[in-house]
């Protein structure tokens, strides 16, 4: 199994890409094959599905996104042609969010889910996803600074959403304590 490639991108079409990697193109389908650029060097995160009139590689550009598939396609009557449109529009913690809060009009405004799978989904995951979200690429550093100083990772968590990450680190830091002064 594959854990990602490193490549170019060659071709664009509307549902996959094709990355280049030592001279081998590999078609990978992603949920928004217009946010890569052609002629640009990506990590792309995949997930080989194989089955016995399948090969397909399904793309992700972070880790978590991946991990949220994985547990999505875990569930009964989910496979990844229903998962991944899920991630075109919604985003990781909206997502999780989605199943913590059982939000079934959230997650059925996804193409091919239903109120019943929906409800299989919150079923399965409620309470099971929390875990990969903890330590986004982005908040990492964040994080680090946030328990070096004692605060516990729940609190964290509910803060993260609050603060703004087009902030300096320091900037991010300050608002992170001014929010859990309250």
């Amino acid at each position: 199994m594959y854990g990602y490639i490193k490549g170019i991108v060659k071709m664009i079409n509307s549902n996959y890409i094709i990355l280049e990697n030592n001279g081998i193109g590999y078609n990978i389908f992603v949920a928004n094959p217009y946010s890569f650029e052609i002629e640009k060097d990506y990590i792309v995160y995949v997930y080989n599905y194989i089955r016995e009139d399948e090969n397909t590689l399904y793309g992700f550009k972070t880790t978590e996104e991946k991990n949220l598939f994985l547990k999505l396609i875990s569930v009964k009557g989910l496979g990844p042609k229903t998962a991944m449109p899920m991630f075109a529009t919604g985003s990781v913690s909206g997502i999780i969010d989605a199943i913590d809060r059982e939000n079934i009009l959230y997650l059925t405004k996804f193409p091919k889910i239903g109120d019943k799978l929906a409800r299989q989904i919150i079923l399965d995951l409620k309470g099971k996803l929390s875990t990969s979200i903890d330590k986004t690429v982005d908040n990492e550093e964040l994080i680090e600074v946030l328990t070096g100083l004692g605060y516990k990772l729940n609190d964290i968590k509910k803060i993260l959403p609050k603060i703004n990450s087009d902030l300096s680190l320091e900037n991010q830091i300050k608002e992170a304590l001014r929010l859990m002064l309250k």
